[in-house]
């Protein structure tokens, strides 16, 4: 790949929980006479024709774009986040691109792929979302979306691909996020856990991290729980938790909390507090005394942050409206379903 080294209105959740298999698979028209707002005008240039797609017939169009929408799920186990780094080609942004500018023959300028949320090194996702853009249209989405996993990692997938309306972005438009973080509590580790969830030879107080959980409920300046970060586009620390839960299944702690969007290691770090009110180190009401102390510093006397390996982005919330299909367009593509087997050999 050249030029890289690799409202009112209801709220949707994209990843969570895991879609219904589709019908039969149709095809798009080759012209869409009532989907002109699908496009969206850039001047991003054409590319080399990809033999599942169909391009723009009108010359006078071919400055204009389709945008499309994916939800990907990934194990971050061996990859340094999601976020494209020059420095490392072992990052999932830079995988996934690599993967569509095989399958579509465009460039990483040209796709301009966006995803919800820049996870960290070892941090997994379920739900993540991201947008890219091609200068054609594609009849057949099962046909890329069977390409796309195909050349992917093993570790990432896509897991839904869909047309997306011009005005949605993938980050920008989100109104929240859902995010997992499992604790398995027990003297000895459970293997098939052991890349998903965080150990704890503690046995927690579960009662008392419920307690601590729900002062993080409500709008609340996070300073105290944010580390910080490169970014050159500070961010408001005050966010809304609309719920924080502590389930316990069997050995298994899970953590998950919602909220309208989250500060850079907030989520580990609010993890991290609980953990020491689980060991009974600290009482559940020292949540609200570091959030008042609105310093790093406060919380650095109790803890450190939490492993990222426990940590999973379930689900990222978008206004209904903007995941409307483009007029005229299939929906999404859930891959392939092949509800007769072709193979002719017996079982025995």
């Amino acid at each position: 790949m050249a030029g890289s080294s690799c409202s009112s209105s209801s709220v949707v959740l994209l990843g969570l929980p895991s879609p219904p298999a589709p019908t039969t698979p149709s095809s798009l028209p080759s012209h869409h006479t009532s989907s002109n707002s699908w496009k969206t005008k850039l001047s991003s240039g054409g590319g080399t024709e990809d033999p599942t797609a169909t391009l723009c017939k009108n010359p006078t169009t071919l400055a204009e774009t389709y945008k499309w929408r994916m939800v990907i799920a990934y194990d971050g186990t061996h990859f340094s986040g999601w976020q494209y780094q020059q420095s490392t080609p072992k990052t999932i942004q830079c995988l996934v691109e690599k993967a569509l500018a095989k399958t579509t023959k465009l460039e990483r300028e040209e796709l301009i792929l966006v995803g919800a949320s820049r996870t960290d090194t070892g941090v997994h996702a379920w739900g993540q979302v991201a947008h890219f853009i091609t200068p054609f249209n594609y009849d057949r989405l099962d046909s890329i979306h069977a390409a796309l996993n195909g050349v992917l990692p093993s570790d990432i997938r896509v897991r839904e691909l869909s047309p997306a309306l011009p005005e949605f972005h993938a980050r920008f438009s989100s109104t929240g996020k859902i995010y997992h973080y499992k604790i398995y509590n027990d003297i000895i580790m459970d293997p098939f856990q052991r890349r998903w969830a965080y150990h704890s030879t503690y046995r927690l107080n579960a009662a008392a991290m419920r307690e601590g959980a729900r002062y993080f409920v409500g709008q609340h300046d996070f300073t105290s729980f944010v580390n910080a970060s490169n970014s050159d586009h500070p961010r408001s620390p005050v966010k809304h938790i609309i719920r924080f839960d502590v389930i316990e299944l069997g050995a298994l702690i899970q953590l998950e909390v919602e909220g309208s969007g989250f500060l850079y290691r907030q989520v580990r770090n609010m993890v991290a507090l609980l953990l020491q009110i689980g060991k009974e180190a600290v009482p559940p009401d020292i949540v609200p005394m570091v959030l008042a102390a609105r310093d790093r510093k406060e919380l650095a006397k109790y803890t450190v942050g939490a492993p990222p390996h426990g940590l999973c982005l379930m689900s990222v919330k978008y206004n209904e409206e903007l995941l409307e299909p483009p007029s005229g367009c299939r929906a999404t593509s859930f891959g392939r379903h092949h509800t007769i087997s072709k193979c002719k050999l017996p079982f025995y």
